[in-house]
């Protein structure tokens, strides 16, 4: 492999990776304060599309308003299905939170079936990022880039507010001992509500950024985002927010260099991503920044 095509596929690894990275977090952020792992997460996502989609399409809105509207909505879902899913259920075993979690997956999937219907549409990308940047023999679509710098643009403004912020605060105490975050007059229901929000805000800057990228949307396109978004959290430590950065990065860049040094295995590419979620969890099961952390019961 010629070094202008190495530099090409790490180009590449880091656009897909940072998009991994955005929605990791939003499980990452969960399973941190409830130990619950969202599998509606990546449906999410996907709702973050169609508003952007019907925003342009009905709405006539500029594509950047539209985008900015998804997120918002898409940070209301994800705070609604915490007040109606998981927030009766926080005092019943893991397992129901599991189930409730995996059921509002299944309802928003096949709710966006009815609503959207299942036929794919493409999605408009604006010709701001159609355009191709040429560096030699190395080729860079501009949304590409636009996804790498949004990406870590937002990825750094979590991290202010996690830990430089009252609310961050908050989520790191409620992280450690709920009861005890009770006591000390936190507002545990409207923390944990803001932190399905800032996830949900997070899955939709992907999800829009997704779009922008691969431009067609369905109903059932947040699945493989979302589970392999889910093996970049485990990768990187499930509950450490860095370590689901890391591992969203560390996923994106490895499914490229497989398709780049071995096209012919480029048909395995998810298979690949869960062989790694197989290897981590047998070999480093509390991932690359994980701490073992004993399960409250």
């Amino acid at each position: 492999m010629s070094l202008s095509i190495f530099l090409q596929n790490i180009a590449n690894g880091l656009s897909l990776g940072s998009l991994y990275a955005l929605i990791a977090i939003g499980y990452t952020m969960v399973y941190g304060i409830l130990r619950l792992i969202n599998f509606a997460h990546g449906d999410i996502f996907m709702l973050s599309t169609y508003f952007v989609f019907y925003g342009i399409l009905i709405f006539s809105l500029p594509w950047w308003l539209s985008f900015i509207i998804a997120i918002i909505l898409t940070a209301f879902t994800g705070m609604l299905t915490e007040r109606i899913a998981y927030r009766p259920l926080r005092k019943a075993p893991k397992i129901s939170l599991l189930i409730s979690a995996i059921g509002v997956s299944f309802f928003l999937e096949n709710a966006g079936v009815v609503v959207f219907s299942g036929i794919p549409k493409s999605f408009a990308r604006p010709e701001l990022f159609d355009t191709m940047l040429i560096f030699k023999d190395i080729r860079i679509s501009t949304i590409n880039i636009v996804s790498f710098i949004i990406s870590i643009i937002f990825l750094m403004a979590l991290l202010y507010i996690v830990y430089k912020t009252k609310t961050g605060l908050a989520m790191r105490a409620i992280s450690v001992d709920v009861e005890t975050s009770k006591l000390m007059a936190i507002d545990v229901n409207k923390t944990i509500s803001i932190t399905f929000g800032i996830g949900s805000a997070l899955a939709a800057v992907g999800g829009v950024l997704w779009a922008l990228k691969y431009p067609q949307i369905f109903p059932f396109m947040g699945i493989i985002p979302g589970l392999k978004a889910f093996i970049a959290a485990v990768v990187g430590g499930i509950g450490n927010i860095p370590g689901a950065m890391l591992g969203g990065f560390i996923l994106g860049l490895t499914e490229i260099m497989l398709v780049g040094f071995m096209p012919e295995l480029s048909g395995y590419r998810d298979a690949f991503a869960f062989l790694i979620l197989i290897l981590i969890l047998l070999f480093k099961p509390d991932g690359l920044l994980g701490k073992n952390v004993q399960e409250k019961v």
